[in-house]
């Protein structure tokens, strides 16, 4: 009888304790989430706050005007920004879609592959001055200019090992029975890859391309070295050139208010720009998705 009492008793306690586990890690987790949602909208209200009487027609069109003067636009640095991120694009996308797949499809685990994951897990976080002294070196110093290419080749270096990271986990979660089905009907592998494979998993690998630009659309210190900055508009592809995030640097550095107020309208429309860009490829994908 006691051994059956203890037994019970022992039983209750283990059976409270993991519900106390439960209502803990439920409660950690909504915390959490809820403090990362609040420090989100908090500098969302802040820089709207503060940028939003920046923003108008003038601002978005017009060239920047003369030091200390108010008025005056970001228009080059808003068209600075798009040839960086387009140049970055060219270079990045495909090079990085490459590697992901071919360590998901073609590599397995072989040392090679190995060596190559590690390689891209730890340049992923390398700081992004890094690469902007790596483009410095090898390109603007040799041509004695600072330009677009070199801001793109820049960003692009930096979007490769986003772009591999994410093609070859969303690959991975295709299932084998997709491959097997299409190597049971006589297709060679590649057909298989690219014709089954890479479309299955179409949405996750424009989701990385998002997350990819986002995260080179906001990077300062690489174009410092490459891109320079310009106050006027873009004069070639072989010419310094404004970006968006140069500007935000040079306003928020300056003594002037109508400069910090400039700065923050900058901060504001590239955190609009970026999400809606992101809702716009993820809504473009679903329906896509949803019509094969």
């Amino acid at each position: 009888m006691d051994s059956k009492y203890k037994a019970s008793f022992l039983g209750h306690t283990e059976s409270n304790w993991r519900r106390w586990r439960g209502t803990l890690g439920f409660a950690f987790t909504g915390l959490a989430t809820l403090l990362c949602l609040g420090a989100l909208f908090s500098i969302l209200g802040y820089l709207v706050f503060n940028g939003i009487g920046a923003i108008n027609w003038n601002f978005l069109v017009k060239e920047p005007a003369a030091v200390g003067e108010p008025g005056g636009g970001i228009a080059p640095s808003l068209l600075g920004t798009g040839i960086l991120v387009a140049i970055s694009m060219i270079i990045g996308v495909p090079l990085g879609v490459g590697v992901g797949i071919y360590l998901s499809e073609i590599a397995g685990d072989t040392p090679f592959a190995r060596i190559t994951r590690t390689a891209i897990n730890t340049f992923i976080g390398v700081p992004s001055i890094v690469v902007g002294i790596f483009v410095y070196f090898i390109l603007v110093k040799p041509t004695n200019t600072f330009s677009a290419v070199a801001g793109g080749l820049a960003l692009g270096i930096i979007m490769i090992p986003i772009m591999a990271r994410t093609t070859e986990d969303v690959l991975r979660l295709v299932p084998n029975s997709v491959r097997e089905g299409g190597l049971a009907l006589g297709a060679p592998k590649w057909r298989v890859t690219f014709d089954l494979v890479l479309p299955a998993a179409r949405a996750g690998v424009i989701t990385g391309g998002v997350l990819a630009v986002a995260r080179v659309a906001g990077e300062t210190a690489p174009l410092i070295l490459t891109a320079l900055g310009n106050e006027y508009y873009p004069s070639g592809l072989f010419r310094p050139i404004d970006e968006i995030t140069l500007r935000i640097l040079k306003y928020a550095r300056g003594p002037y208010d109508v400069w910090h107020q400039q700065a923050y309208g900058a901060a504001l429309l590239l955190v609009l720009g970026v999400a809606i860009g992101s809702l716009l490829l993820r809504i473009t994908t679903r329906d896509r998705y949803a019509a094969t």
